[in-house]
């Protein structure tokens, strides 16, 4: 089968990958240095199994900017572009999809397109009703940045909005590219699907909050968070997962979606939802508060990324405690690796660790990793389990 995808981030790389296990797959981006770098078979994301298998798979893949030549003759096109909530407008951002779709048809109507991006409830549905005729599918993607191509070989499910030949045929093309086979598949019509997705990162979102939380609670009264969340976690119901305490959820995904669902429920009475997104806000000023209590000098962010072994740092939760300690007239610099500029919103970018270690008073590090351990005397972390 000859396969597009449009997109090479995490989605659409470990996307790409996946399939071109068994099939023909083409790449396509309008940025030239990530075409050049996947065809050089290095991936342009920090991901160890993409960084694996791009160099020693054997994938029958290549990448493009020529999105038209590539459709051309394509069986499947993959679209995985980036879709953004708009805070000020209150929407998604979905032109990105929308252009791709359109553009892919009017090459080749008879392509089955399969929309990978993230987008609002009903959106699916609006793109049939406006390419009437073309085979328009679904499918959300459940993965962690960092580890996008593990969480592909690995599903904890394959979700396809599309209850026909189309949503089975792509089913079995993802379920063929992992390593066990045995994932569990299910097929639902398209509005359900991206409600699926919404409602599962919101509710990361919740336990992140809900964690959070009992950790602001137990700092604020002087106990011991730990012993609090392992008695709690002691409840099969609860767990002991994903249950360590951070600066707020983050990243790329969580962020966007929770606003996205809070805005499809306009019309409908809710409030679990609007409190998970306004406890995100709360727990940033607490840890804002709290690192201002200690009367600081002057404060180093170490990372602006909120998870190992990620690049992004797109809605950081980091960012928004910097942003509140900086208009309290603080000094704020930032140990960031993968930033290539010398500031990032007016405060400097130190890129040598050592002197980043001198400079800051304070270190504000979502977690306590081993680089840090020789001045953790002056790190601020909410970190107990050292995961997550």
């Amino acid at each position: 089968m000859r396969i597009v995808v449009v997109g090479t981030g995490y989605v659409g790389l470990s996307n790409a990958v996946i399939l071109a296990q068994h099939h023909d797959v083409v790449a396509v981006d309008i940025d030239a240095a990530k075409v050049a770098s996947i065809n050089r078979r290095r991936s342009p994301v920090e991901d160890p199994e993409l960084e694996d298998y791009l160099a020693h798979a054997g994938l029958s893949l290549t990448a493009t900017t020529d999105a038209p030549a590539a459709y051309q003759g394509a069986d499947l096109i993959v679209v995985a572009t980036p879709t953004d909530y708009d805070d000020a407008a209150d929407f998604f951002n979905t032109c990105s999809v929308e252009s791709a779709v359109a553009d892919a048809l009017v090459v080749n109507p008879a392509a089955t397109i399969v929309i990978k991006s993230t987008v609002p409830v009903g959106f699916t549905q609006r793109m049939r009703e406006r390419h009437r005729g073309a085979t328009i599918v679904f499918s959300p993607e459940f993965l962690r940045e960092g580890r996008a191509l593990y969480d592909n070989l690995h599903p904890s499910r394959i979700v396809v909005g599309d209850r026909g030949a189309a949503g089975r045929r792509f089913a079995e093309l993802l379920l063929e590219g992992t390593v066990d086979h045995d994932a569990p598949v299910l097929l639902t019509d398209p509005t359900e699907a991206e409600a699926i997705k919404l409602f599962s990162n919101t509710y990361l979102a919740l336990r992140v909050a809900y964690f959070n939380e009992l950790d602001t609670y137990a700092a604020t009264r002087g106990l011991d968070t730990a012993q609090i969340i392992e008695g709690v976690g002691l409840d099969p119901r609860i767990g002991s997962h994903y249950n360590n305490p951070s600066f707020g959820y983050g990243g790329y995904c969580l962020p966007k979606d929770t606003k996205q669902l809070l805005a499809n429920y306009s019309e409908v009475p809710q409030n679990l939802i609007a409190a998970v997104v306004d406890a995100n806000r709360t727990r940033k000023d607490f840890i804002a508060d709290d690192i201002l209590r200690r009367d600081p000098g002057v404060v180093g962010i170490y990372r602006l990324t909120m998870k190992t072994g990620s690049d992004n740092f797109r809605a950081s939760s980091v960012q928004g405690v910097m942003k509140r300690i900086k208009a309290k007239g603080i000094p704020v610099i930032v140990f960031e690796p993968y930033l290539d500029r010398d500031e990032f919103f007016g405060s400097p970018v130190v890129r040598d660790l050592d002197e980043f270690k001198r400079r800051a008073d304070l270190i504000v590090s979502n977690r306590l990793v081993d680089e840090l351990r020789d001045v953790a005397d002056k790190v601020y972390t909410r970190d107990i389990y050292q995961r997550d």
